[in-house]
């Protein structure tokens, strides 16, 4: 038995090599593959000729129509298999898919068999090695309007984020199915398990697919069945409608899967509803109305799209009468929503309770001022319940209400370090420097949460998302961040963004990481709209002015003067502050210093911005080696909420993770351990000797993250791997130190060769315009 495997490819070639590769591994074997080229401009010939000796693969070329529609149905038309199926080019199948689908059509003879779809954000290396898809159960995709996630710091506002669960009580996610084939051997029991995981389970229209289905080539020829190339985003759900009509016999494969891969890269690589225009409300009308002309009009199936289409304009569509006065369309399409509620079955319609059951019997009667004005006491109700809930969220709502419509004040700063953990890094540094050469010139705002921070000069403290911040937010002229700000700040006529950033990158950034795997894995498309605001940028040197233009798709303003946070790793007098920081800490001036820094593993986490992080090195055994010359300090990422417990080695490991300046830590360690951080590189400053406690390298660099360099060719001290390699590592320091020499003197070339001291003074005078002012 044949099967056709229909690919529709438009760009990705990346994703297209994943989906190849893992038609390459399948069991089965006898397939063909069509690729149906939509206006491709990426060169795929060689991956076409390195594939075509693995499968039978054909390649065609739309001409004159273009989008999956058009591909799928062009891939149909060139089909020589019994069975048909459809892959897309972004996603990819677990080794045994298609023997799995293929052995139930064989040994049944079913018009259409089907599977579960996972959906992931992970590349198919990623995935496999970490998670068992056999154990994996099918995963929705993202909501009708998928709804983004914003950032760690902010919870979503929209109308749709409440009430799930009670409107799934109402639909037909929670009808009754009983999967069991001994009690329900018909063909009807079949056609019913088939529109329930086909239709009823998924939560829109949108998720309705074609995908992961093996259809009989005869039952699409029988029905000419085609796919309509009007709709460009919504032509698979009519699609799966005729087949569950027209199909006489149905078998499902529950371990059968289909990894459906989310684009993480929404800016460059966009998945198909992630495109402009997906949302569009004509093509949603459109499509229904195409999918009831295919079905018979009492048909249970049209009940279940309806209280779909119900569900949408609950949830999406209403809301948006807040806001869409502007539109000249605007009372064409509700009279057009109001048609289709109107076409469905009334008791269904009238019968809802509550809010719901209100703004069905508005658009059912066609009262654009009743259902504007139930959603608009929804909102208030809803934001309301939100003030109570999340204490973030009434100063935000005075920020974008009130506050934003003040006047900007132009000498205001507003300064804020590591989410508002501490005082510290160039932010600090710049603000030093201003205060002490130009006293009173500037009202500065600093964003502390912890209470007891020292910090000098004049100043207003704020605690990050009060009241106070949200108002300097939207007053202040200057904004002075050193991480990621809030994503929904408003750059306001006159700001000026100064983002410092906190590091030179070891570890890939942004835009030029291939997968996710973090706790945010819409990172890219939240990091992109965050770094469009900024209007300088700080680059160490020049690896990484490079890099950052790439990274964050910047194309404004780099200063390429060096971090202001290693002007004191240049000081004259940095042995007396030493000194004086080592006091500060109680350590004992003969003793000599190891600071070990790691930095956060993105795939150990408990939530967004809150990171696990287990110590790998044996401090007691360090302590029985070492303890009589050295002292360790234990400094983890301001990511890492797992707390370093110390207790009963005292006078040896100092745990140092809320000091609030590691640059002041530098200053007095002799040795630095570090793995993937990028402390390294502002370190070197020093040309002390380090060492790079890598013990689980293989995973960092080929799995999680991937680094910029070779770090076993480029890092100046040893990789080691066990607590034992590095204490004879320290106890060989002055060894190592002579080993790495050239290497040593190589890397501070290329890392620290713009650090002089006099970053600070040139970050300032640049974005404050204050060139001899002084």
């Amino acid at each position: 038995m044949k099967t056709s495997i229909i690919v529709p490819f438009y760009k990705g070639m990346a994703f297209l090599e994943e989906c190849f590769e893992s038609l390459a591994e399948q069991s089965y074997k006898n397939f063909e593959v069509i690729l149906v080229c939509d206006k491709v401009e990426e060169d795929i010939e060689p991956l076409i000729r390195q594939y075509s000796s693995n499968f039978d693969l054909k390649v065609i070329k739309l001409t004159d129509k273009t989008g999956v529609a058009a591909a799928r149905n062009a891939g149909l038309s060139q089909a020589t298999g019994d069975y048909v199926y459809f892959l897309d080019a972004d996603d990819y199948l677990t080794s045994n898919t298609l023997e799995l689908l293929v052995s139930k059509a064989e040994e049944t003879n079913a018009d259409i068999i089907f599977g579960k779809k996972i959906w992931t954000w992970f590349r198919k290396k990623v995935l496999f090695a970490n998670f068992n898809t056999d154990e994996m159960n099918e995963v929705e995709e993202e909501d009708e309007e998928g709804q983004d996630s914003t950032s760690e710091n902010e919870q979503q506002e929209s109308d749709n984020s409440e009430d799930g669960a009670k409107e799934q009580a109402d639909d037909e996610q929670s009808e009754d199915y009983m999967d069991d084939e001994e009690q329900e051997p018909d063909s009807e029991a079949k056609q019913r398990m088939a529109i329930y995981y086909l239709i009823s389970k998924r939560k829109s229209l949108r998720n309705i697919s074609v995908l992961n289905i093996l259809i009989k080539r005869s039952l699409i020829e029988k029905h000419k069945l085609m796919f309509n190339e009007e709709l460009k985003f919504l032509s698979d759900y009519p699609f799966v409608l005729t087949l569950l009509t027209r199909a006489d016999s149905f078998e499902r494969v529950a371990n059968a899967a289909y990894i459906k891969r989310n684009h993480n890269d929404p800016i460059n690589h966009p998945s198909l509803n992630q495109l402009k225009g997906s949302r569009d409300l004509w093509e949603y009308i459109n499509a229904y109305q195409y999918a009831m002309s295919l079905i018979p009009e009492n048909a249970d199936l049209k009940l279940k799209i309806d209280k779909k289409v119900m569900r949408y304009c609950v949830r999406f569509y209403a809301p948006k009468l807040r806001t869409n006065h502007k539109d000249p369309q605007r009372l064409e399409k509700f009279n057009a929503i109001c048609q289709i509620i109107r076409g469905m079955d009334k008791e269904l319609v009238l019968n809802k309770k509550g809010y719901k059951g209100k703004l069905l019997k508005a658009l059912h009667s066609g009262n654009l001022k009743k259902a504007e004005s139930l959603v608009k006491w929804r909102r208030k109700k809803k934001r309301l319940k939100s003030f109570f809930k999340n204490k973030r969220e009434f100063p935000k709502y005075l920020y974008k209400r009130f506050f934003i419509k003040m006047s900007v004040k132009d000498n205001w700063v507003f300064c804020e370090s590591f989410f508002g953990k501490n005082y510290s890094d160039s932010p600090k540094y710049v603000y030093e420097y201003l205060q002490k050469n130009y006293p009173g010139k500037y009202k500065f705002i600093w964003v502390i949460d912890k209470k007891g921070t020292k910090i000098p000069y004049p100043h207003k403290k704020v605690k990050r998302f009060s009241i106070g911040y949200c108002y300097y937010l939207a007053r202040c002229k200057y904004y002075i961040f050193n991480s990621r700000q809030p994503v929904w700040i408003k750059k306001r006529n006159g700001n000026v963004f100064l983002q410092c950033w906190h590091g030179t990158p070891l570890k890939k950034l942004v835009f030029d990481l291939e997968d996710i795997n973090s706790a945010t894995p819409r990172y890219k498309k939240i990091t992109y709209k965050q770094s469009r605001l900024w209007d300088y940028l700080i680059a160490p040197n020049k690896y990484s002015s490079d890099i950052f233009r790439r990274c964050f798709m910047y194309d404004k303003v780099m200063l390429e003067t060096g971090y202001p946070r290693n002007d004191i790793l240049h000081y004259e007098n940095k042995e007396e502050l030493a000194n004086q920081f080592k006091d500060r800490l109680k350590i004992p001036r003969d003793k000599k210093v190891v600071l070990y820094a790691p930095t956060w593993r993105d795939d150990e986490y408990y939530t967004k911005g809150q990171y696990k992080f287990s110590l790998k090195l044996d401090l007691r055994l360090m302590r029985e080696k070492l303890g009589k010359e050295y002292v360790i300090l234990l400094r983890t990422h301001y990511f890492i909420a797992d707390q370093l417990d110390v207790t009963g080695l005292e006078g040896f490991a100092y745990n140092v993770s809320h000091y609030d300046d590691i640059s002041e830590l530098y200053l007095i360690s002799d040795i630095l351990i570090t793995d993937y951080s990028s402390v390294f590189f502002d370190y070197a400053n020093l040309k002390r000797p380090m060492l790079f406690f890598t013990y689980d390298l293989d995973k960092y660099r080929d799995i999680l993250r991937g680094f910029y360099i070779d770090i076993e060719e480029e890092l100046p001290g040893p990789l080691l791997f066990t607590t034992q390699e590095v204490i004879d590592a320290i106890n060989n320091i002055d060894k190592i130190k002579q080993m790495y020499q050239k290497k040593y003197d190589a890397f501070y070339e290329k890392y620290c060769a713009w650090e002089d001291g006099q970053a600070s003074r040139k970050v300032a005078e640049a974005v404050f315009q204050l060139k001899g002012d002084n």
